[in-house]
């Protein structure tokens, strides 16, 4: 009896989920590669350059949620993106939200094919960007079929909610900014999950928004969003907080937690489907 309300349960908060109107989903064009921060791995990098159409695409980099005045050409993973092969890449920058709404700021996103955000605390982001002439801009790469990326804060930016959004400091889930890009929408995306140990830390978001979905992307991974679904790439791994558990293994003999609290880990290869979801299995699509 308690199995087949567990059952339920899972079943119930998976529908819930998705009712209208809270359906988590990529964008329609474009592609998105969400990293979870630290080093940046080279096949992470190269598959950037490779979806913004080649080495000689046009790349943006935005460091400025770092906190600097001024930055180099170096800045923000730019010096790294010149070494796996790309040949034409831009530092970008203002902390003005009136610079962001010029159209002198906004001419090198004119014709860029791939956009990077590099790490630091993600409302800065928001301050400098949000709602602006800008932001419209980085839509329109995705449109014209370009790639969006980043690392850490550029991460997290890439989702509607924001999370650790607080001034104050980074250990406050839910501050004083809430709203991110939303790349994806009705989602909520963390950073440096297993080196800092935060893989709890979602649950005090789907908590009181529980329609929203949870990813966690540890350092040196990342997913690629295309569409609705995204695969795992890099070193480690990616949590998912949706409300169910998922295993290779099967999971009728494990002792699981209320629904509340359950998540699950998918590595290097393994693929989603945001709006339904659920794990994409092999063959399944």
């Amino acid at each position: 009896m308690l199995t087949i309300f567990f059952a339920v349960g899972v079943l119930s908060a998976h529908a819930q989920n998705n009712t209208a109107g809270y359906l988590t989903t990529g964008p329609a064009k474009g592609s998105l590669v969400v990293v979870g921060g630290g080093p940046l791995d080279h096949v992470i990098l190269q598959r950037f350059i490779e979806l913004a159409g080649g080495p000689d695409a046009p790349i943006v980099v935005i460091p400025t949620a770092s906190g600097r005045k001024n930055y180099n050409d170096n800045a923000g993973g730019a010096g790294q993106l010149r070494k796996y092969g790309a040949r034409n890449v831009t530092v970008l920058h203002t902390d003005n939200k009136a610079t962001a709404n010029s159209e002198s700021f906004g001419k090198p996103l004119l014709k860029a094919k791939g956009i990077w955000f590099s790490g630091g605390r993600q409302w800065r982001l928001v301050d400098a960007y949000k709602d602006t002439k800008a932001e419209k801009l980085f839509w329109q790469v995705l449109e014209r079929g370009g790639v969006i990326g980043g690392s850490s804060a550029g991460a997290t930016i890439q989702g509607s909610y924001l999370a650790r959004g607080d001034t104050k400091n980074n250990q406050i889930m839910m501050g004083d900014h809430e709203a991110g890009f939303g790349f994806i929408k009705n989602i909520a995306i963390d950073q440096h999950l297993l080196v800092r140990n935060r893989h709890f830390d979602m649950l005090n978001i789907l908590e009181k928004r529980p329609e929203l979905l949870g990813i966690g992307l540890d350092e040196s991974t990342a997913i690629i969003v295309q569409g609705n679904n995204f695969e795992v790439i890099g070193k480690s791994y990616v949590v998912v907080f949706d409300g169910l558990f998922w295993s290779r293994e099967g999971s009728e003999l494990k002792n699981l937690p209320m629904t509340s609290n359950l998540f699950y880990f998918l590595r290097p290869g393994d693929r989603y489907d945001l709006k339904n979801r659920k794990v994409i299995i092999d063959g399944e699509e």
